[in-house]
């Protein structure tokens, strides 16, 4: 009868069925690796990059089609890989995903590992000590259990074991000490810290929520309620948030100050602002709390982050219909140079409804403008035509505006911006446009039906982002405790110590003592760390330590090779 191994075939081929019936194990073995966790990690941070350096979709979708639409095919490309969507993507979920499963099957083990060895005694001391790396022998006037009592003295807080002469290896009563312990545990615990900070960013991206808002100061629209989700200009949030659980409280913008160098650098932003929470919101604004919020320094209400993001100008104006009845507006405008500000912008406006017969004749007398805005204006081109800004405080503000006539499509029920014309409104004629003009504060311009439109300066307005993220606390402890224990698992190294006894062969009182050391870690300085430890057992002086006690040191395949590996084994 022929034999076959396991795994084969007759014929001395392998077994398909076990080598597919293996691959799971295998690939549990491959990813539990700690070196696999490592390449993980690096490749998580190396796909993070783009995300870094190109334009995120849940941070700013314009700015994502700005880019695609400037850089054409290669930008499709990158859409397609997911790289204006890297961190919702499912190779960078993949990649976190398995980090984290890598890391959870690496410590796992080791717990179990480190746990056991805590429970279990050192080894017995090798037969022949001389041949250890670090080694010395001496005779001390003490006797053996007086000795004995010493050493116990000395190695109190080592992990420790006595050897009785009938067990030790020479015949001699002998001692076992290591420590250092904690440095593996301090190594797991690092790595413990590095799971629960992938554990609290998942879990903070799926219930955590982030709002941006528009605030004007110093007007009727300078009030803004953490109180729904509609009162954001742009909100995002993770699959747990259910719209619900916003933090109430509300904000008052008093104004905004900065504080710019001659050539337009900005220095400071700030802006002093009233806040209440809860039903203390109901109360008049001078019962409110006040504080000034700044860049860089959030006010922090109910959990909420509530940041000073940026600036900008609200240019206002008043539209005087034919019939005698004025409408005053301030809306935002987009800054487009964040240096000096010039500022882009549109306005609509319906006409009274006693002016027309019919709603679709209203509808088609629609007035809106869109232009710049500098808040200190500078004129240049052909006969000063052409309008810019040459500094970013508001000196000397002014306008150059586009006026139209006819549908806005605000009524039409697609979404349009709140910075421009809808074009397609332009394109196919339904907006006329009946002048382009250059404004100073004071100055107007009339249509040709009577309407008049006057601009009467600009507000500032801030950008406020509203965060909330209940893992930053998590994150904040676990990085504290990544950075400590890796501390202690650089501080603390691994050592072990054997100390053997034995009476004096002259039989005169005293003892033998045998000492040897190893490193079982980081060997930097140990040679002086063991000659301390050494005197003190043997009350010598450090000259003392010389030839005549033996003392030797080396690395260990010279002094000791394979022949020690098989001694400690054998408990």
């Amino acid at each position: 009868m022929t034999e076959h191994k396991a795994g084969t075939k007759p014929g001395g081929g392998k077994n398909p069925a076990r080598l597919i019936l293996a691959l799971p194990k295998r690939g549990w073995q491959w990813l539990t690796k700690m070196k696999t966790a490592l390449v993980l990690l690096f490749l998580l941070a190396l796909a993070a990059i783009p995300g870094a350096l190109l334009p995120q979709r849940s941070l700013n979708r314009d700015k994502v089609a700005d880019y695609i639409a400037a850089n054409g095919k290669t930008a499709e490309v990158f859409d397609k890989l997911g790289l204006f969507d890297v961190f919702s993507s499912s190779w960078f979920m993949a990649i976190y995903v398995l980090l984290f499963i890598s890391l959870v099957g690496c410590i796992l083990p080791r717990s179990w590992d480190h746990y056991q060895a805590l429970r279990s005694t050192p080894p017995r001391a090798p037969k022949v000590l001389t041949r250890m790396p670090n080694h010395i022998s001496g005779t001390v006037d003490t006797d053996p259990e007086a000795m004995k009592e010493l050493l116990r003295r000395e190695f109190k807080g080592w992990h420790i074991a006595e050897t009785s002469a009938e067990d030790d290896r020479a015949g001699r009563w002998s001692i076992s000490a290591e420590r250092g312990y904690l440095r593996e545990f301090a190594n797991l615990v690092f790595h413990l810290a590095l799971v629960g900070i992938l554990v609290a960013v998942g879990v903070g991206r799926l219930s955590y929520y982030e709002g941006q808002a528009i605030i004007i100061a110093d007007t009727e629209n300078s009030e803004f309620c953490n109180s729904a989700v509609g009162n954001f200009d742009s909100f995002r949030n993770g699959q747990l948030f259910d719209g619900t659980g916003l933090h109430p409280f509300c904000i008052n913008v008093k104004n905004f100050k900065a504080e710019y160098l001659p050539n337009g650098q900005a220095v400071d932003f700030e802006s002093d602002i009233d806040y209440a929470v809860g039903d203390a919101a109901y109360e008049p604004h001078e019962k409110w709390e006040k504080t000034t919020l700044k860049v860089n320094h959030p006010l922090r209400l109910e959990g909420d982050r509530i940041y000073l993001q940026g600036h900008g100008y609200a240019p206002t104006f008043t539209i005087k219909w034919p019939n005698g009845e004025t409408v005053t507006e301030t809306t935002q405008f987009r800054p487009d140079d964040l240096i000096n500000f010039l500022s882009s912008g549109a306005m609509r406006w319906d006409p009274p409804a006693d002016m027309f017969d019919t709603e679709l004749e209203r509808r088609n007398n629609q007035v809106a403008i869109q232009g710049l805005f500098a808040p200190t204006a500078e004129f240049t081109g052909e006969k000063g035509a052409l309008l810019t800004s040459r500094y970013p405080a508001m000196t000397d503000p002014a306008v150059a505006i586009d006026v139209y006539r006819g549908q806005t499509g605000l009524d039409a029920g697609s979404a349009q911006s709140v910075f421009s014309l809808h074009p397609e409104q332009m394109h196919n004629g339904l907006l006329e446009k009946l002048d382009r003009v250059n404004l100073r504060v004071g100055e107007k311009v009339t249509l040709d039906d009577g309407t008049e439109i006057t601009f009467d300066g600009a507000k500032e307005f801030i950008n406020i982002q509203i965060g909330h993220d209940p893992s930053l606390y998590w994150v904040f402890i676990f990085s504290m405790l990544m950075l400590g224990s890796l501390v202690v698992s650089l501080a603390i190294k691994r050592r072990r110590l054997w100390v053997r006894l034995a009476p004096r062969e002259d039989g005169q009182p005293g003892t033998v003592v045998e000492i040897a050391g190893l490193a079982r870690t980081d060997s930097a300085g140990w040679g002086a760390e063991f000659s301390r430890t050494a005197e003190r057992i043997l009350g010598l002086e450090e000259e003392d330590l010389d030839d005549e006690h033996n003392v030797s040191s080396g690395s260990w395949e010279e002094d000791f090779g394979d022949g020690l590996d098989e001694q400690l084994r054998d408990r």
